[in-house]
């Protein structure tokens, strides 16, 4: 009869390290996108130093400050709600393995915290692209500023 039980606390604990492979496949994801929004954070204030350093009257000067300041804000923000989301996926791996040992059901607590990273994450995504369109007008800003100096029409030398 003790071996009866020992396989059933075995194949429980079996089971519940095959469902935190879903939180910990998003965990890993998260690292990633955590990764991604560091070496952009990195850039833009790279930058920003570099803009910084030009003379104050200089063309432009203002506005390239202004633009990094609001790529970082949505960095700032991705990186906030990505961190969040990794620590609800850690709370949900959590919760999956105190829920076995202690024998409690915490289905509604696991469904707010793997729910709750995924629509953190998936703000963090938001500000990612929000930050990534800043970065886009911003480049073209620079390229129509390049082709005015130059005299060029847009759309040419392609």
């Amino acid at each position: 009869m003790q071996i009866l039980t020992h396989n059933a606390n075995l194949e429980a604990a079996a089971h519940v390290v095959q469902l935190s492979l879903a939180p910990v496949f998003l965990l890993s994801g998260t690292a990633a996108l955590l990764s991604v929004f560091a070496g952009r954070l990195s850039r833009v204030g790279d930058q920003a130093d570099t803009t910084a350093s030009e003379p104050v009257d200089a063309e432009g000067r203002e506005d390239r400050l202004q633009m990094l300041r609001w790529r970082t804000r949505a960095l700032d923000l991705a990186v906030v709600l990505a961190a969040i989301g990794g620590v609800a996926t850690c709370a949900t791996v959590l919760l999956l393995f105190l829920g076995e040992v202690l024998g409690k059901n915490a289905a509604s607590i696991l469904f707010f915290t793997f729910g709750g990273a995924i629509v953190l994450i998936m703000g963090s995504l938001a500000a990612f692209v929000v930050e990534m369109l800043f970065a886009a007008h911003d480049v073209r800003r620079v390229v129509d500023r390049g082709v005015a100096e130059s005299g060029e029409a847009p759309g040419r030398g392609d």
